[in-house]
């Protein structure tokens, strides 16, 4: 079965979810559409009624004081509205009849709230029309009415459901998404501890052997010179080791000078890349005390040093420069190197990116775990321009 990336997966998800979300827009808004147009015919078999009722009325001698069938199911018709707020009016405007509509409360005198009640039906007739044109009424050639509505309370409520649907979908899928990000952080870290502790477990034995074969050869007579760089690789590979076994645990940070690790860094590469890539400091005379793990403040350091190399293809000039910046110690490592593209500025820190034909895309992703999860730091290009060169800026 072929393998899909974590960050296609997350896009699907977030896709299918969004479909989720539009379908069930859609279909509400269709039963919305639905509900508008049961209602609009609602409110034209009341008018109708009203209509009827009124003609009736004038037909049947007014002595007579019980209603027949049909005038008794015009009633029902015109009483069985209680959801839809209708306000019944004549050719001026004026309401005659109002229903399901509740006007403003006041105390004032009778005249005071006969003008507020007015006013106020007024203004919901001018909101009404914007939204549904008004049922006529004829009831004689020269006489008509006007019916206006508004949509039902479930109409609105049910309007307003597909945004808060959406806003729960949102919530959902946020809070979804954070915990995937979370999962796979957490896998990714579990595979980042094993892979080192036991790769830490791995060198331990060859590089204890090896140290027990320099002091075996110390014994014999062989240069010194030889047996002393032999016996520095050595240490350096027990400190390689010792710096993997560190990932995943929490390391023992301790105040220490920027500057003494900046030049122990500089002085151990300087001695093993090409002669015609030159390192130089720039530093402040007054010493840096930063809180932090010296040996693996010493791999960030190498690690981008590695890079500017294979940056500029074996040749160039790398600038180190540490500045105090407010409670900061700013650290950073230019090169004259082809530079990054603005649009890989974050891509390089993501395990797996190399631009290397054998490179594993691991170097830049331990930096960046480093500095942030073990020094409680920042890392990331402050600058960079294709063919000219890039800075990476530390922040402790």
């Amino acid at each position: 079965m072929k393998h899909i990336p974590g960050n296609a997966f997350s896009y699907l998800f977030i896709l299918f979810a969004g479909l989720i979300a539009l379908g069930s827009l859609w279909i509400t808004n269709i039963l919305v559409d639905d509900l508008k147009e049961e209602e609009r015919k609602k409110i034209e078999i009341w008018a109708e009624s009203i209509s009827l009722l009124s003609s009736q009325t004038q037909t049947t001698d007014e002595s007579t004081s019980d209603f027949n069938n049909y005038d008794q199911l015009l009633v029902k018709i015109l009483q069985g509205n209680t959801t839809i707020p209708v306000i019944l009016t004549d050719d001026s405007e004026n309401a005659i009849e109002v229903v399901n509509l509740q006007t403003p409360h006041t105390n004032d005198t009778r005249d005071a709230a006969h003008l507020v009640s007015t006013a106020f039906i007024a203004k919901k007739i001018a909101e009404w029309k914007k939204k549904h044109a008004p049922i006529t009424i004829n009831l004689d050639e020269k006489t008509a009415q006007y019916v206006y509505y508004d949509d039902s309370t479930v109409l609105k409520r049910l309007q307003w459901f597909p945004f808060i649907q959406l806003t729960v979908v949102f919530i959902f899928i946020v809070i979804a998404f954070v915990a995937l990000m979370s999962s796979q952080k957490a896998e990714r870290n579990k595979v980042w501890v094993g892979l080192s502790k036991e790769t830490a477990h791995q060198l331990g034995t060859p590089i204890s052997s090896l140290m027990a074969w320099v002091e075996f050869l110390k014994s014999k007579d062989i240069e010194q010179h030889l047996l002393d760089e032999m016996d520095k690789d050595v240490q350096r590979l027990k400190t390689i080791a010792e710096r993997f076994s560190k990932i995943g645990s929490e390391p023992e940070l301790q105040l220490m000078d920027v500057r003494a690790s900046i030049n122990n860094a500089v002085s151990y590469m300087q001695r093993r890349i090409s002669s015609k890539v030159n390192i130089s400091t720039d530093l402040p005379k007054e010493p840096q005390i930063v809180k932090m793990s010296e040996p693996l403040f010493a791999w960030v350091l190498e690690n981008l040093i590695k890079n500017a190399v294979d940056a500029m293809d074996g040749h160039g000039k790398i600038t180190i420069r540490s500045y105090p910046k407010g409670e900061k110690t700013i650290v950073e490592v230019s090169d004259t190197g082809k530079g990054i593209p603005k649009s890989k500025f974050n891509t390089i820190f993501q395990p797996g990116y190399t631009t290397k034909a054998r490179g594993w895309g691991l170097g830049l992703s331990l930096v960046k775990r480093i500095i942030e999860s073990y020094q409680g730091g920042k890392i990331y290009v402050a600058q960079s321009e294709v063919g000219k060169g890039t800075t990476f800026r530390i922040e402790l």
